[in-house]
């Protein structure tokens, strides 16, 4: 008697890594183009020469530990309005519209980090390879 096909097996989601400058680094290098290297001393992430994310931990002695994110007109206002313990203006780059996520919290806000990388690489990908990223999965 022929056996029956195994329905397909469905794969295993990876677990994202505890450490979250770990798993904020795998977010940022899945974006083409992408080279990492460091900046003041951390990480950063740049597209094709522009940087759209870098790390800050404990600069300059502020105790931080937090993701510096370019961000699009408004953008920084909003979220530090709606949740200021999650966000902030940083040192620097604040005042050009960049937008400080802390890293040091027990809950962090992973999808909106994930948009936001996603859009800081939109903005500092040249146009044409910015076109070639697929929508994102809802």
């Amino acid at each position: 008697m022929p056996e029956s096909p195994r329905p397909p097996r469905k794969k295993a989601t990876p677990k994202p890594p505890a450490d979250p400058f770990e798993r904020a680094r795998l977010l940022c290098l899945a974006f083409p183009e992408v080279i990492e290297r460091p900046s003041h001393g951390e990480p950063a992430f740049f597209v094709k020469g522009k940087l759209f994310v870098t790390f800050s931990v404990d600069h300059h002695h502020d105790g931080e530990e937090a993701l510096w994110i370019k961000a699009a007109p408004g953008v920084q206002e909003m979220l530090i309005d709606d949740d200021p313990e999650h966000y902030y203006r940083p040192p620097y780059v604040g005042p050009s519209g960049w937008v400080a996520a802390r890293m040091d919290r027990k809950a962090i806000p992973w999808a909106d980090i994930e948009a936001l990388i996603r859009d800081a690489w939109m903005l500092a990908a040249p146009k044409r390879l910015a076109a070639t990223l697929p929508p994102p999965e809802d």
